[in-house]
């Protein structure tokens, strides 16, 4: 396993970061969850991401209790707020003050640790004013509760404010936490330019594009059994209607001997080609299974050529979605 510099910061972490989004506390038992977290161990991953919001806080739980044990100093524990919890009143959700340091003790206790490496904001809080969501997260790193500070798919406005009063209060704002894959750029134009210039990593969410890019779905048949297309618990919502269409799985089919003539699952070398972007710091992948884990961390420390990532480009041709109007954030809070 490789590490990189997380933002314009000394904080070292692991280029594959074990999430379980859509896995811990709902699609998986919680023995298969603690295996999954143990084989990512096993493979050198430090990293680890999660949410108050997934599953409703249970996610947090499960990886608190399958990282128990572990030397604390040796791990990079990541956690978000932003999105409805609990009982979902009217002030279980955004980023207010009162929001932010109630869910901060809430992950900590749940987790089962001191602090987390990274606090991020989990979109933008259009309710909230910046100075206040900047103000609870200085507090909150004064408190000893985060040692870091970032935030999940905000625009480049938004981060250059951020970085903004994060420099004025005397914190560091290091990391963004978009999604990113080779079907999914819209990051590109504004984002990564803008985050190179403030000294913020991208810490990137679905490189294999809910599993599109594995290979394993198919034009014209069915999904297959036990994938996240016939998850009725989430993972189907999040993949129907965006990628499954006909055209698009015929494209990305063209990959195939892509990754063939390197050696690599298609799975591999999607995660490869989100590691050669250099303002990314680490690709979060998922598992369901521990075998998954250890196929996936193949990718660390794979380097793609420029004549590599030319033939990916071509054959995916204007299929994958560039325009940074994508990127946004709810425009009231989700309740």
């Amino acid at each position: 396993m490789e590490h990189r510099y997380l933002g314009n910061s000394g904080l070292k972490i692991s280029e594959i970061t074990y999430g379980n989004w859509l896995t811990h506390g709902s699609q998986v038992e919680n023995d298969t969850a603690t295996k999954c977290v143990h084989a990512a161990l096993d493979a050198g991953i430090s990293t680890f991401d999660t949410a108050d919001v997934y599953a409703n806080t249970v996610a947090e739980q499960v990886l608190g209790y399958a990282l128990k044990g572990q030397r604390r100093e040796s791990l990079e524990i990541f956690t978000k707020v932003y999105f409805p919890t609990g009982p979902k009143g009217h002030n279980d959700t955004g980023l207010s003050r009162k929001h932010m340091m109630e869910s901060i003790n809430g992950s900590l206790s749940r987790l089962g640790t001191d602090y987390v490496d990274l606090y991020q904001a989990h979109r933008y809080d259009y309710e909230t004013p910046l100075e206040e969501t900047m103000q609870a997260f200085a507090d909150i790193i004064r408190a000893g509760k985060a040692l870091y500070i970032g935030v999940s798919e905000w625009n480049a406005d938004q981060l250059r404010a951020a970085h903004h009063l994060a420099r004025d209060l005397g914190i560091q704002l290091v990391s963004n936490q978009p999604q990113y894959n080779m079907l999914w750029r819209v990051i590109e134009a504004q984002v990564v330019p803008t985050a190179k210039e403030l000294g913020i990593s991208q810490v990137v969410w679905s490189p294999i594009a809910q599993g599109v890019l594995t290979g394993k779905y198919k034009p014209g048949q069915p999904a297959p059994a036990g994938s996240r297309a016939t998850d009725e618990k989430g993972g189907k919502d999040m993949i129907t209607g965006r990628y499954l269409d006909d055209d698009t799985l015929t494209t990305v089919a063209k990959l195939e001997p892509i990754a063939a003539d390197l050696g690599l699952t298609m799975a591999q070398l999607a995660i490869a080609w989100v590691l050669a972007n250099d303002n990314v710091a680490t690709a979060l992948v998922g598992a369901s299974r521990p075998e998954q884990v250890e196929s996936n961390v193949a990718a660390a420390g794979v380097k793609l050529d420029a004549e590599v990532l030319t033939r990916i480009d071509d054959a995916l041709g204007d299929l994958p979605v560039t325009d940074p109007a994508n990127t946004k954030s709810p425009p009231t809070r989700i309740v």
